[in-house]
């Protein structure tokens, strides 16, 4: 398995647009497939926003996002790690640790000290695993989510 950039996979912009609509469009109700593909084309190569990719000689497996904003009810924190994403065959193979981990070392690289990301209840203990701490419990819309945080280790 290797990290790639998005704009390394352009010709995979829909398919990943498409997945992430799928995937949390019941946090984002309002969010279309248009909107994801355009956010998706203003992407960075090193800088924020940016989105990489996990594949393999099978393709693509999964994807993450640096952004500064995830949500517009939520704005008190920035940079967010956002939309991981793994498609379901590649689940448990270890492909969302890998690019948990590399979304933090690009922060860390860009001058981030502390990310943010936010998810609901039964992913807490898995993102715990991976070194991140509660940070806050907020409602969102009908949805209880946790915002939790990581150091990057860059001071």
């Amino acid at each position: 398995m290797k990290i790639i950039n998005l704009q390394d996979r352009s010709e995979l912009l829909p398919a990943i647009a498409l997945a992430h609509v799928q995937a949390f469009g019941t946090l984002l109700p309002d969010w279309t497939l248009a909107q994801a593909e355009a956010e998706l084309r203003a992407q960075q190569r090193d800088g924020i926003p940016c989105t990489w990719l996990a594949e393999d000689d099978s393709g693509w497996l999964g994807s993450v996002s640096l952004l500064h904003d995830d949500h517009e009810q939520i704005r008190g924190w920035s940079p967010w790690l956002a939309s991981l994403y793994v498609d379901q065959a590649a689940r448990g193979k270890g492909v969302g640790a890998t690019l948990v981990a590399h979304c933090v070392a690009q922060a860390a690289a860009l001058g981030v000290p502390v990310l943010y990301l936010y998810c609901e209840t039964p992913m807490v203990a898995w993102y715990r695993s991976l070194g991140w701490r509660v940070h806050a419990e907020l409602q969102l819309g009908p949805l209880a989510i946790t915002v939790m945080a990581v150091d990057t280790g860059c001071r």
